[in-house]
């Protein structure tokens, strides 16, 4: 019997260097790493991004699943039923995963979630089709000012981040401004290009995927994009609109926190990649490096800025 006890003791005893050391070494498999949206969206093209370098960090490869529906809501409601060994991962969107469970009931509150890392944002933009007759922000300014209400805007959606910057947009110009939500990025770019809104309220990575059919006025980023080197922010306009959506990654809650802490540490690798740089600054994306260390003040930071947004939207009163 003793013998059987000090057999055991000593089985626990070895178990816990094998577990530390078993995630200094993860991952040691194919991960699968799912984008909560359909195909060919802002988060799949950045997926895409880093899943070319996945395997240089990692010595694994990382396979893309896509769970559509309801906005992301569908897949983030059943993230916490996933295992939490790491090995599945899950894309996660801000400010969807904070208006969302204020607009109502979802299937998950903000809470629920458990982000690691948000390694970007796409930041909102004004955009107009190449043949309208607003070259700057100015103008469209002093035509809405004159015929409040009659200047349209596409975006992708209602509650989106495309409707919070329309609505400070209205606040800080002291215009009235009609915003008209799409199912999506593609069909409010196809609504600008096509005529049916007189402009767009849409990420910046559409101006890339657009070329020179369309005209950026303004991007609501702290410095110009490398991209769009020629575009004026709104800060230089006098405008204080900051922000986008912003994109991370998220996994059950039922990881470790030393599992948590290593695929941040993942992420935050392949950001420093000059190839990955490179193809998502060309993008038009803006790189962040939001690491599990951070994610509890920033995640604070968005909630307040959010709350305040959703009573601006008549989500909450």
């Amino acid at each position: 019997m003793k013998t059987a006890l000090v057999t055991i003791v000593t089985g626990l005893l070895a178990a816990t260097p094998l577990a530390a050391q078993s995630v200094e070494d993860f991952p040691s498999k194919p991960m699968t790493y799912i984008i909560p949206f359909n195909a060919g969206g802002e988060s799949d093209v950045s997926a895409r991004f880093q899943q070319s370098e996945w395997e240089n960090v990692t010595g694994q490869q990382v396979v893309i699943q896509y769970q559509p529906g309801a906005g992301g809501a569908q897949a983030w409601s059943q993230l916490n039923s996933l295992p939490g060994d790491g090995y599945t991962i899950m894309g996660i969107n801000l400010p969807h995963t904070v208006l969302q469970p204020l607009a109502g009931s979802v299937g998950y509150a903000t809470e629920d979630l458990t982000p690691v890392h948000y390694f970007h944002y796409t930041p909102d933009a004004i955009f107009v089709r190449a043949e309208s007759e607003f070259t700057s922000l100015d103008q469209l300014i002093e035509h809405a000012k004159e015929n409040p209400g009659l200047v349209t805007f596409a975006g992708s959606g209602s509650n989106s981040s495309n409707n919070l910057a329309a609505i400070r947009f209205n606040e800080q110009a002291g215009v009235t401004t009609t915003y008209v939500p799409f199912s999506g990025t593609g069909p409010s770019i196809t609504a600008v290009l096509g005529g049916s809104t007189m402009a767009g309220f849409n990420y910046a990575t559409s101006g890339v995927s657009q070329g020179d059919a369309m005209r950026m006025l303004a991007v609501a980023s702290e410095e110009r994009l490398p991209a769009f080197p020629d575009v004026p922010t709104f800060k230089e306009l006098g405008y204080d609109i900051v922000g986008g959506a912003y994109r991370g990654v998220a996994v059950p809650a039922s990881a470790s926190e030393e599992l948590r802490q290593r695929i941040s540490d993942i992420i935050s690798e392949i950001n420093a990649q000059p190839a990955f740089v490179e193809k998502m600054e060309s993008a038009g994306f803006v790189l962040t490096d939001i690491g599990y260390d951070e994610m509890d003040e920033f995640v604070a930071a968005r909630i307040e800025d959010y709350t305040a947004g959703a009573k601006a939207l008549g989500i909450i009163q």
